[in-house]
């Protein structure tokens, strides 16, 4: 395999968030030769209202680093409006997911439903051959010319689990300049000093953007209002109460407002939501464990699998691997796993990998205790 740096001048249209990973790919994809305009999306309907500094990519202070950088690399530069369709694919979706019970990344949503769909598809009606990003991630060539997406040089900032959930005609359209950087972040930074970017010591945002003092129960409860409910041991015993299923998550230990301590002493996890009757379970760590998963809407980077295989997969984006069997069932995906993980919790993703290519990924539908799995043999 081999890099596909591609060989011809493209028409590239760069997503310039306001960062620094992104303004330096802009730079770079323009150094190379390709006719470069940077793009800035608007993902707020109201901007002036989200905190100001790094928090996320929608602030009217990134929109101007942004076309600050466009001017410095010498590029056009437009800020496009896709604040309705964010709304409806990634806020209202996180919602929702957190609503029924479920973790949702909003990243990886954004990721498949902003930049490399909605934009992506304006992108290729205006004339443009590829979308470019700051992301940490590589496209390859296979022998037989179709494109592969792979874990970035650097394994410390390898971003692919977020693009896990682009297919063989995004992948083709997709250009990703600091995939083979092997570099510290600080090296990213200085060579964004030398290029004359500002934004070269800008804090990089590790928020939802569009949670904008990081409050995401806060957030929640405004929207979906106070519930209060009860919080249940594994036995059904009441311990305490809470005002909204949806503040917690799967393998959560602080917060939980219990007066009443473990028989053993132990902390307690969040075990298990119940949207339906407003429960949340509560229990020890070790049945946190999980042996197996059912997945739902499954994506591929290229050609579906057939039949089971063996991979790795990563359930977090800042998770490590873990190695699993995996086979594509009725339209969905069945795992499991060579040992048990904990804290696996349904509305997330799980990518799956052979070696350093993404395969796909797939949602997180419903999971196997391990201590269920060991009691049923």
């Amino acid at each position: 395999m081999t890099d596909t740096t591609p060989q011809r001048p493209l028409r590239v249209l760069a997503a310039m968030s306001g960062g620094v990973d992104s303004a330096v790919a802009a730079a770079r994809a323009a150094e190379a030769g390709h006719d470069v305009t940077g793009v800035h999306l608007a993902l707020s309907a109201n901007p002036q209202s989200f905190r100001t500094g790094a928090r996320g990519c929608c602030t009217i202070e990134d929109s101007r680093d942004a076309r600050r950088a466009a001017d410095v690399i010498g590029i056009p530069f437009y800020v496009w409006d896709l604040a309705e369709r964010f709304r409806e694919d990634v806020v209202e979706d996180f919602v929702a997911e957190y609503e029924a019970g479920r973790t949702p990344n909003p990243c990886l949503r954004c990721n498949e439903k902003i930049k490399f769909a909605a934009l992506l598809d304006k992108a290729l009606a205006l004339g443009f051959d590829a979308v470019c990003t700051g992301h940490y991630a590589k496209i390859v060539t296979a022998v037989d010319g179709t494109r592969e997406l792979h874990r970035a040089s650097d394994m410390a900032k390898d971003q692919s689990y977020v693009l896990g959930v682009l297919d063989e005609k995004q992948l083709a359209h997709a250009l990703f300049p600091l995939g083979d950087t092997v570099t510290t972040k600080d090296e990213i930074r200085a060579e964004a000093e030398r290029r004359g970017l500002a934004v070269a010591k800008k804090p990089d945002s590790h928020d939802i953007c569009f949670i904008a003092d990081g409050d995401t129960q806060g957030f929640l409860a405004r929207r979906l209002g106070t519930a209060e409910g009860d919080i249940v041991d594994e036995s059904g015993t009441r311990l305490g109460t809470h005002e909204g299923a949806y503040g917690f998550t799967i393998g959560q230990r602080k917060g939980l407002r219990i007066g009443t301590p473990a028989p053993d002493g132990k902390p307690r996890y969040v075990l298990d939501i119940s949207p339906v009757d407003n429960t949340v379970t509560v229990g020890p760590a070790s049945s946190l464990d999980v042996s197996a998963l059912t997945a739902i809407k499954p994506r591929w980077c290229g050609t579906a699998p057939t039949g089971p295989g063996t991979y790795t997969a990563q359930l977090r984006a800042h998770g490590g691997e873990t190695e699993v069997t995996a086979e594509p069932v009725d339209g969905g995906l069945r795992v499991r796993f060579t040992e048990p993980v904990r804290g696996v919790a349904p509305g997330q993703a799980i990518v799956l990998y052979d070696g350093t290519r993404v395969v796909g990924s797939a949602t997180i539908a419903s999971t196997v205790r391990a201590k269920d799995t060991a009691s049923a043999v």
